[in-house]
C-alpha cells in the first residue's frame, strides 16, 4: 500500500516467457499489493513462468483476444480486487517497473487521476533503441492528437499508465476496440471526462524479445488513431455520438 492506498499493478501478457521474470523482479512489491497477469493465448510458457513466480492472479484466454481485450481482463480483475491505483507495465521489459512507486505516488496524492510513462519527454526513445520510422509517426501522430483534441501530451502511444480506480468506473472501456487502438480510446475517453492527464519521464528498451507490432499493423493502428481523434472532436462539438463517449 501506498499511504493506504492499494496498489495493483497489471500485466497484459502475449509471448513474455523470456522477460517475464525480469520484469517482475523490479516491482516494488514493498507498495504493491497485487499483481495479476492476463496471459492472451501465449504459445510459450508464459503461463508456467508466471505460476513460478508466484503471481497471484493469473487469467489464461482460451483463444487469442487482442490487445485491447487483454486490458479489458485487467482492469476487470483490478476493480473486483478493489485496487485503488492500477498500474499497466507491458511484462516485455520495455518499460522500467522502477517508476511505479513514482506513478502511483501522483495518484494517491490527488494530484493526477491518470499518469503515463513517457518515452518522448528527454531523448530516451531514439536511444533505447526506438526504430526511427516509427518515433517520426509517434510525434506526427500525436501532434495531429494534440491539434484535433486541444491537448498537450508529449506522446499518446506509451503501453506504460497509471490510472486511479475513480477514472476506470468512469469510462466505458469495455466499448472500446480489442484491438491496439484500445490505447488512444482510453485516452480520448480520460480527456472527455474532463480529466487531466500527467506524463513522466520513462526510458525505454527496444530489444528482440521485447513485443513490437509491423508495418502493416502500425499502419492499421495509426489509421484507428486519426479517427479515435476525430471521434472525440465531433462528439464534443455535438455533430455525432459514439458509444465509447457514453458513461458506464
Amino acid at each position: 500500500m501506498l499511504k493506504d492506498k492499494k496498489i495493483c499493478v497489471v500485466l497484459p501478457a502475449y509471448n513474455a516467457a523470456m522477460t517475464l521474470q525480469k520484469t517482475y523482479e523490479e516491482i516494488p512489491m514493498h507498495i504493491v499489493d497485487e499483481v495479476i497477469l492476463v496471459d492472451d493465448h501465449s504459445n510459450d510458457d508464459t503461463i508456467e513462468v508466471a505460476k513460478r513466480l508466484g503471481i497471484q492472479h493469473i487469467i489464461h484466454h482460451a483463444e487469442n483476444k487482442g490487445y485491447g481485450a487483454n486490458q479489458k481482463s485487467c482492469y476487470n480483475k483490478a476493480l473486483e480486487l478493489n485496487a485503488d491505483v492500477v498500474i499497466m507495465l507491458h511484462p516485455d521489459y520495455q518499460y522500467t517497473p522502477k517508476l511505479i512507486e513514482s506513478m502511483a505516488y501522483l495518484i494517491v496524492n490527488e494530484v493526477y487521476p491518470v499518469v503515463l510513462g513517457s518515452r518522448i519527454l528527454g531523448k530516451g526513445a531514439i536511444r533505447g533503441g526506438m526504430p526511427r520510422y516509427k518515433y517520426f509517426f509517434n510525434r506526427c501522430l500525436t501532434f495531429f492528437q494534440n491539434l484535433v483534441m486541444n491537448q498537450k501530451l508529449s506522446e499518446y502511444h506509451t503501453g506504460y499508465r497509471a490510472f486511479s480506480s475513480d477514472i476506470l468506473r468512469k469510462i466505458n472501456y469495455m466499448a472500446n476496440s480489442d484491438d491496439f487502438v484500445f490505447d488512444n480510446q482510453m485516452l480520448a475517453q480520460i480527456f472527455y471526462t474532463g480529466a487531466e492527464i500527467a506524463e513522466i519521464t520513462c526510458p525505454t528498451k527496444y530489444f528482440p524479445e521485447a513485443s513490437s507490432i509491423n508495418f502493416r499493423r502500425s499502419a492499421k493502428y495509426g489509421l484507428g488513431v486519426l479517427w479515435t481523434s476525430l471521434q472525440y472532436r465531433l462528439q464534443k462539438w455535438h455533430l455525432a455520438h459514439f458509444s465509447i463517449f457514453e458513461g458506464k
